[in-house]
């Protein structure tokens, strides 16, 4: 029987706002059992804390001998179908695509080659501490179902849509998409996300019924939106050509029409967007997955797209979180993300990117765009136990920014080391990963 009361003793680092984080050192959190797994009870320091369960019957003490723990991570917009194109030539998105990313998703049609890969992406991302999440799959419906059932943590996942400007091997008729959709919006409800690849490659009457089955099936929607100008050029180059769309002012205005935008849509990258247009996604309150690593300059392993404007997005009311992009980005690790956002703000000369909001939006902003800010994000009591140990840095004074700017740029010298920095992970207090 497993204990009803669980204490972590560790120095706790908890995001409460883009500003503010806790930082407690010699501290104790505490997790009692529920029929769905452990959740946080309090959290504080370890000598007031202590004394006040040393008379429970049913309880176990860890000790982290002095390591750090946050919590678990969300990286609101990867493809797990893209894990093997991360290091190629990324001179240009759309050559990307073609050369690289679409080849390698054909690959995925083998259910054999699909469920070995997504054992071992669900290895990867319980390794580095990502237990949410909005991902895409391939147009092989097996790849969401291999995702939902190897990724442990709380994951949305969509089967992309192709029916349009695709290549022979990857192309749905609509009847086929529709029906795809159909089958596992209804499978998979909340867990589910109707993913138009982007408005190039599905058609907007797709696009309309597909987001019309997410409404109905309480599903997601993710997509993506203006991340690089020449993609920009192609979309509103194609649709001043399809019927009813000719008029279209704007990319944003192409969802908008289709019926794409609301409040369980995630738009990838926004880099590229007008007032006008961040106007229409804080109307339906429409979210954005910030990539700063696959933004990034081509020479930081990124596509070069150009640097998302939080403070604009800020300005207008439009929630954003951090996402990995994988293929597009080149690391699964979100303190990768982490350093990414916080580096290109500041050789920019851009304030506020502080090493607190990184952390908050890599975490309780993550949770907040899939809806789950109730259950997993921070340690306020009655969310559940997901969290992250890593090793602390040797100074732990200056509070809880200078703390977290020596974890998270700790490896930004040596970049792939940031996914050996876990060195264990927890999910609904359960330890699910644990370091050699």
């Amino acid at each position: 029987m497993q204990p009803l009361f669980k204490i972590i003793l560790c120095h706790i680092l908890n995001p409460k706002s883009d500003k503010s984080c806790d930082f407690v050192k010699n501290a104790a959190l505490v997790l009692k059992r529920s029929k769905d797994g452990y959740k946080v009870v309090e959290y504080g320091r370890e000598k007031d804390i202590l004394p006040q369960y040393a008379s429970k019957k049913s309880i176990e003490v860890m000790d982290t001998l002095g390591k750090v723990v946050m919590p678990s991570f969300f990286d609101t917009h990867f493809h797990w179908v893209q894990d093997d194109v991360r290091l190629m030539p990324k001179k240009n998105l759309l050559q990307w695509l073609i050369n690289y990313t679409w080849p390698y998703e054909a690959k995925f049609k083998d259910k054999s080659y699909s469920k070995s890969k997504a054992q071992k992406f669900a290895e990867e991302l319980a390794s580095v501490g990502t237990l949410g999440g909005a991902c895409y799959a391939s147009i092989h419906a097996h790849t969401v179902d291999d995702a939902l059932k190897y990724f442990v943590g709380d994951f949305v996942v969509g089967n992309v849509l192709m029916t349009m400007e695709s290549p022979d091997y990857l192309t749905q008729t609509k009847k086929q998409a529709i029906s795809l959709v159909k089958k596992q919006t209804k499978k998979f409800k909340e867990k589910y996300a109707v993913t138009p690849r982007f408005a190039p490659t599905t058609h907007p009457d797709v696009m309309e019924q597909a987001s019309k089955l997410a409404r109905e099936n309480k599903s997601f929607i993710q997509t993506h939106l203006s991340e690089t100008e020449n993609e920009i050029d192609y979309v509103m180059g194609l649709y001043k050509n399809i019927e009813g769309y000719e008029k279209v002012a704007t990319y944003t205005d192409i969802y908008k029409k289709a019926k794409v935008l609301g409040p369980k849509t995630i738009m990838g990258h926004g880099i590229y967007l007008s007032k006008d247009e961040m106007k229409t996604l804080s109307k339906t309150r429409t979210s954005i997955a910030h990539c700063p690593t696959s933004n990034a300059p081509v020479k930081q392993l990124g596509l070069g797209s150009g640097l998302f404007n939080f403070k604009f997005a800020e300005k207008h009311g439009v929630d954003w979180s951090l996402a990995s992009d994988i293929g597009g980005g080149p690391f699964v690790s979100m303190f990768d993300v982490m350093q990414s956002f916080v580096a290109q703000n500041r050789a920019a000369k851009v304030s506020g990117a502080t090493y607190t909001k990184a952390l908050f939006r890599a975490t309780v902003a993550g949770a907040r765009a899939l809806k789950m800010e109730k259950k997993a994000g921070s340690f306020e009591a009655g969310k559940f136990g997901n969290f992250i140990v890593v090793n602390t840095p040797k100074d732990l004074t200056g509070g809880a920014e200078k703390v977290l700017e020596r974890i998270v740029s700790s490896q930004r010298k040596s970049r792939k080391k940031y996914d050996a920095m876990v060195e264990q992970t927890f999910y609904r207090g359960e330890c699910i990963f644990q370091r050699d």
